[in-house]
């Protein structure tokens, strides 16, 4: 019997492990490449910290050079998994046509590509700050903020992301000054096809959120004439300040009126003030704030937002003399600055959410009416219950599948 025994069980078929248990094992494998990928990115933004305003001091030939052209670079360790980035400080211009030195960051596939360069994606970033030390390249991870950026990876796109002038480095104030954060995005693409590791090519997506969608339409508007060896080939934007106006009228007496107000007035200001007759802060600001708004723009949106409320609130109801939006050369200065002038040769995805109380659904689908009477390919999609704040985190796989569609 014993012997039976022995020989049935050294016959028997081994017990197998149940499905999940592998399921199991290889979703646990996963978390620990996530999450040792995740230690090693912090543990080199950590390193980095140190002697990183140095990087952000202008040596001084910085502006003279093509517009594009880089003036520094450094590669980071602190990347997302499986790919390689750069700090760049680049030139460029301003609307006007001036040298401007503007900062921002790229981030590439580890893996180079086989069958050509790649598509570069082009990240103009939502409302930070006015303040050289809201620049989102300056962060402690500077690719947190851009929207996206995983699955823009694994599309295998180059990734490039501007700073705006002003921010980062010395240089004008260019807070909803379309022109001039319209060119920092194309130039920005100019600096990345420079690296030849990032391996840039000439097609180009230009993708913004809020602030940044005004920077994206601004940019695809000014492409063929400012960078016309860049194939712009699709253009994306969430809950976009494509109107500056119905913006500014919305937001009239209210906080985040007040807000938007103390970055644009001055940076209105100091870009038009010693030109255009009646565009100076005494022109449009009350005393009081006139008073206050310095202070204001010292502080960065994300991490001093209820200190800037705090100072802010104050001044609903007493924070213009004047209404910008039908006074002159206010009501000019908004339009000038407003998306929509001009119509471009590439797709627009438009996403929009329903709950959003500071872009309003109705501005954007008026904007998005406005560019199909253009004659733009326009795609808009509205997502129910999505903030200003998450508009462009829920609009990505609606993104996803209009990519799929529309760029090779």
């Amino acid at each position: 019997m014993r012997a039976g025994a022995d020989a049935r069980r050294r016959t028997h078929p081994r017990r197998r492990h149940p499905i999940w248990r592998v399921a199991f094992a290889v979703a646990g494998a996963c978390l620990l490449v996530i999450v040792a990928g995740e230690a090693h990115r912090l543990i080199g933004d950590e390193a980095e910290r140190s002697g990183i305003d140095a990087f952000y001091a202008q040596p001084a030939d910085a502006e003279v050079g093509d517009p594009g052209s880089i003036v520094k670079a450094t590669e980071l360790s602190g990347t997302p998994l499986l790919s390689r980035a750069w700090r760049i400080m680049y030139r460029s211009t301003t609307a006007a046509g001036d040298p401007v030195v503007v900062t921002g960051v790229v981030v590439s596939p580890g893996i180079p590509p086989l069958d050509g360069p790649r598509t570069v994606l082009a990240w103009a970033h939502p409302t930070t700050g006015a303040a050289r030390e809201c620049a989102p390249s300056y962060g402690f991870d500077p690719f947190i903020g851009i929207e996206g950026l995983r699955m823009l990876l694994d599309r295998g796109y180059t990734v490039v992301a501007t700073d705006y002038a002003g921010m980062g480095t010395d240089g004008p104030d260019s807070y909803l000054i379309g022109g001039t954060e319209g060119r920092n995005v194309l130039d920005a693409v100019r600096a990345a096809q420079t690296i030849d590791e990032a391996h840039a090519g000439d097609e180009v997506v230009v993708w913004g959120h809020s602030q940044g969608g005004q920077a994206a339409l601004f940019a695809a508007e000014q492409a063929a004439a400012y960078a016309p060896e860049l194939d712009v080939v699709a253009v994306a934007v969430a809950a976009p300040a494509a109107d500056l106006g119905a913006l500014m009228k919305d937001h009239l007496d209210d906080i985040s009126g007040v807000t938007i107000g103390s970055y644009a007035f001055t940076a209105f200001a100091d870009t038009y003030g010693d030109s255009v007759p009646g565009a100076d802060l005494s022109d449009v600001l009350t005393p009081a704030a006139q008073q206050t708004v310095p202070e204001m723009n010292r502080l960065c949106l994300l991490s001093h937002l209820d200190e800037l409320h705090r100072i802010g609130e104050p001044l609903v109801g007493d924070f213009t003399s004047v209404d910008p939006t039908v006074t002159s050369p206010w009501r000019e200065l908004l339009a000038e600055n407003s998306a929509g002038a001009q119509a471009f040769d590439a797709p627009l995805f438009i996403a929009q959410g329903t709950a959003d109380q500071l872009i309003l659904p109705r501005s954007t689908e008026a904007f998005a009416a406005h560019e199909r009477s253009l004659g733009i390919d326009v795609t808009y999609r509205p997502i129910d219950g999505a903030t200003h704040s998450t508009i462009a985190y829920e609009a990505l796989p609606f993104l996803d599948l209009w990519l799929d569609a529309h760029v090779r």
